[in-house]
């Protein structure tokens, strides 16, 4: 499905016969500019088009039009699709577009998210403070369901969703590497250690999922099921994005990684139950037992050598961390209630027309 260009289109002048194919599928405006101009390098004014976009967006979260173009301006930053000219990747139009949607995020995020009691800042309060908001997450249990109740067909959805971020797992949070110092530093650097597989590719996490989606007959191609999920998967990964590429939103990127390990090791658990309930082999359910054993670990490095210390160093920080852990735990439960929501109606979680995108 093309674009419809109007003659008062910013996009009218292209010809859709000489631009080249863009790697997925425009939702709106904003979208179709930002793509267009990665893509074919058709400047636009997509800046003003952002800002109108975000007045009258009732939910940024789940608006396809803008999490489109966010996924795309991020995908730039991380080299993630070839036909992105690398060269753009600084483009001052691009980064201000950037920049109006990722305000408008961030305010929704903050808006919708209580402010939490903050605890003292030193790394064992900060660690209970995190363990109590991660233990009084109670919304339905995605994880719970994949082992129990999950078709087939509900099986291999689960996994597209995921490719969006685990076929780059552990990319977002590494930005933040360079901004920490000591001790929290080197506890990041710990656990990113065992993302990327302790320095041997094929036990990289992003290597281990590739597998399992191509073992599940599924493309380990990044970004090829865009078109296929909703604007709140892509929004999951637009959040720990946002936070990881801000540097203003250090704190942020470090309470997200914390609360993304604390919730990890029970459910890989029951995904890998689930799968294997449902006939799948190693191949698949290996990337979901390495995160058992793995996360159990990594939530304690997390909570308290790398989000407890960063507090102890940097208390100004302490808010954007609740924040950060916060925005994990809501962003990631929305994707996971459209999921159950979709498939206790006996409808497909993903978009209603990805067969007619391709």
């Amino acid at each position: 499905m093309s674009a419809i260009l109007s003659p008062h289109d910013p996009l009218a002048a292209i010809d859709a016969d000489d631009a080249p194919a863009l790697p997925f599928t425009p939702r709106g405006p904003v979208s179709a500019a930002v793509l267009h101009h990665l893509s074919a390098r058709a400047a636009t004014n997509h800046t003003v088009l952002a800002d109108a976009a975000v007045a009258s967006s009732p939910d940024v979260e789940t608006d396809d039009d803008l999490q489109v173009a966010l996924f795309a301006l991020y995908a730039s930053a991380y080299g993630s699709i070839a036909a992105f000219d690398p060269e753009l990747e600084w483009d001052p139009s691009l980064i201000a577009t950037r920049g109006v949607i990722e305000r408008a995020f961030e305010a929704a995020l903050r808006a919708r998210l209580p402010e939490p009691d903050l605890p003292a800042a030193t790394a064992d309060a900060v660690a209970r403070a995190l363990f109590a908001l991660t233990a009084a997450d109670t919304g339905p249990s995605l994880s719970r369901y994949l082992a129990k109740k999950a078709t087939l067909d509900q099986a291999h959805e689960f996994l597209v969703h995921r490719t969006i971020y685990t076929l780059r797992e552990a990319d977002p949070h590494s930005w933040a590497i360079p901004r920490l110092t000591g001790r929290p530093k080197a506890a990041l650097v710990e656990i990113q250690s065992d993302e990327y597989g302790g320095g041997t590719q094929g036990r990289m996490h992003a290597e281990l999922f590739a597998r399992a989606v191509r073992g599940a007959g599924l493309s380990d191609a990044y970004g090829a099921y865009v078109d296929d999920v909703p604007a709140v998967t892509l929004a999951s990964h637009n959040a720990m994005s946002m936070f990881g590429l801000n540097r203003r939103l250090l704190g942020a990127i470090v309470g997200h990684l914390a609360a993304f390990e604390m919730t990890s090791s029970i459910p890989n658990r029951l995904y890998a139950e689930g799968l294997r309930r449902l006939g799948f082999g190693d191949d698949v359910c290996g990337y979901f037992d390495e995160h058992v054993e793995a996360d159990a670990v990594h939530e304690q490095i997390a909570a308290r050598d790398l989000a407890g210390s960063l507090a102890e160093d940097r208390p100004d920080l302490l808010p954007d961390i609740l924040f950060g852990a916060a925005a994990c735990l809501s962003v990631d439960g929305r994707v996971g209630e459209h999921l159950l929501d979709a498939w206790s109606r006996g409808a497909s979680s993903l978009r209603a027309d990805a067969e007619e995108v391709r």
